[in-house]
């Protein structure tokens, strides 16, 4: 592929699906148990709207396929943590040419969404105030630390960017 030639969507991501991976922005350990995940879904998307939500239908999907079937609790309240994080990565973490990843892991006691983008200046913190009623931005981080059974920032591992993640208990 040239150095002009503008990639498509199809040719930025990538999938794995495996029991682990070789290079990973994780803790080590987890209070979900995905440190040694039982199932683990990974791609990069188009910093896009439309990578947003291509993000939060396959994580639905794959939900769906590891025994979370679409409308159940656990399949709702993940798919809206990651179309939360996805919409923030693309508004926020946005650096043109480049893609986010996401990484969703089950271990065995709960589940984990990991969205990295290549923003490093722009850390995402949780105010303590509500934006206004009439906002139409402002909620999404209030929505997954409402959500979520913890939630957190890091930065990217060896290169620009961070990781924001949350997970999810099943217990």
């Amino acid at each position: 592929m040239g150095a002009s030639k503008t990639r498509t969507e199809s040719e930025t991501r990538t999938e794995v699906e495996s029991e682990s991976e070789s290079e990973t922005e994780s803790e080590t350990e987890t209070e979900a148990g995905t440190a040694s995940p039982l199932h683990e879904f990974a791609m990069a998307f188009t910093s896009s709207p439309r990578g947003a939500r291509l993000a939060r239908r396959l994580v639905s999907h794959r939900l769906d396929a590891w025994g979370h079937p679409y409308g159940s609790r656990v399949n709702d309240t993940l798919t809206l943590i990651t179309a939360e994080l996805t919409a923030n990565a693309v508004r926020h973490g946005h650096v043109a040419g480049r893609d986010f990843r996401v990484r969703l892991t089950q271990g065995a006691a709960g589940l984990r969404v990991e969205v990295t983008d290549t923003r490093t200046e722009r850390v995402p913190v949780l105010s303590d105030r509500e934006p206004p009623g009439d906002a139409e931005s402002g909620r999404g981080l209030l929505i997954v630390a409402g959500l979520a059974t913890r939630w957190a920032v890091a930065p990217r591992a060896g290169a620009p960017g961070k990781t924001v993640w949350a997970e999810l208990h099943l217990t």
